[in-house]
Formats: C-alpha cells, structure tokens, sequence
C-alpha cells in the first residue's frame, strides 16, 4: 500500500490529501481483502503482456488514471468484460467506493493500483495499452500550482510509450485552462494527433462515455466540460 508521504526525492504528486471521510466496516474489509487479490505489484517486473494479468483472458488492455469513485471504470468494464481495466487511484473514499462496486458487479476483469500514477506508468511494458483516460483531473487553477497538474511535457512522453500505436488518451475536463494547456501540450508532441475534425468533436463526450459525479458537479454549478481525444501515432 502506498504510504501517506512519498519518500525524498521521490515525482511530485499531482494530487492533494488521500482520505475523507470514515470508512464504514465493509469498506474497510475490501480493502483489506478484496484490494490485495486485485492490486498490482509494482515491486515485481510487470509481465511483457498485460492481458496476462487477467483471468478469465482479455483481449486488450485499458487505464483510467485517478478513477475517483470508479462511476466510469466499473461502468466501462461491466459492459466491456473481454476488455481488462486497470484502475489508479490515490484516496481511501474513492479506492473503497470502487471496490463496492467491483465485488457487486463480480468483475474480474479489473486490477487496481492504490497510490499515484506516477508511480504506476514506470512500471508498464511499452505498448502495452490500447486506451487511457483521464477524466476531470484537479486543474491546479493558481500559476504557481501549474507543475503539479498531471499533464506535463515528460508525461506526455511517458503515455506515449505506454500506448500502442493507433491508442488513444482520452481526456475531461470543466475547466477551459486546463483543457487549453492539454491541448497546447499534446498537439506539439510530434507522438499524438489530435482527432477532432469539428466542434462536436471536443463539446460532447465521445462514444461510450460514462459521466462522472464530477461532471453532474460541473453541471449544477453551470460549467462546461471539454472532451479531447489524441490518437498515438
């Protein structure tokens, strides 16, 4: 389990506290149970084909970096069950919300990691993806949190390894700098394209997509979200 404060010299978290509220008892059991069997070991070399991690098999592989709740990653892989999903998500509340969902549902085609993504992407094989999400990340709104806010040029590069060519990373977000950042960020990486050939193409979600407590947040407080879609070359 990650530990509450990364050691020296360890990459910035691009996330703030790790616990809310108290967790109830069943809560609390599944991450004491049902969280081992489904985490990943990021102290043992990642296997060179990820759908092994997976039984029954998977025929591709997907990551959704900080799932919050896990609305979208449980919703995903209870529709997609010859699709894994690998889910990264730092907070007790959110990782214990998605491990309800996981045991309701039985999914066996989700592994977990419990900690910070920076920490996860080291640890993937090269083109060992064929999707990644990242929906409504925290913008880190004030100029001098800016190094903090998960897309960055190195990050850039690291989904670029991890991605297959023909990939895609799929981002959201409700706030406008954010989503202006991302794009300026990922159209000068000569590794993805942009796939947005009209408007429609970044105001609505793409096909698929399953909305999040962060987006009916957006909603009710009257903003709008972005959608972006870059495709690896």
């Amino acid at each position: 389990m990650m530990q509450d404060h990364p050691a020296a010299g360890a990459p910035r978290a691009f996330f703030g506290r790790r616990k809310g509220h108290r967790l109830r008892p069943h809560q609390q059991q599944l991450l004491d149970t049902l969280l081992p069997r489904l985490a990943l070991d990021l102290a043992a070399p990642a296997p060179a084909d990820l759908r092994s991690l997976f039984e029954p098999p998977v025929d591709e592989v997907r990551l959704e970096i900080g799932f919050g709740g896990g609305e979208h990653l449980v919703a995903q892989a209870a529709a997609e069950r010859r699709i894994g999903f690998i889910g990264c998500e730092p907070f007790v509340n959110g990782m214990a919300k998605a491990l309800a969902a996981i045991e309701a549902r039985a999914l066996g085609n989700v592994r977990l990691h419990f900690g910070d993504a920076i920490a996860l992407l080291p640890w993937l094989p090269d083109r060992a993806l064929v999707r990644i999400f990242l929906l409504y990340p925290d913008p880190w709104p004030k100029r001098r949190h800016w190094k903090r806010r998960f897309i960055q040029p190195g990050r850039i590069a690291d989904l670029a390894r991890v991605l297959a060519p023909g990939g895609t990373f799929h981002f959201a977000t409700d706030s406008a700098d954010y989503a202006a950042w991302t794009l300026a960020l990922m159209t000068q990486s000569a590794d993805f394209e942009w796939t947005a050939e009209r408007a429609d193409d970044w105001r609505r979600p793409w096909p698929g997509y399953v909305s999040t407590r962060y987006e009916a947040k957006a909603l009710r407080e009257g903003r709008k979200s972005c959608y972006l879609v870059f495709r690896r070359k």
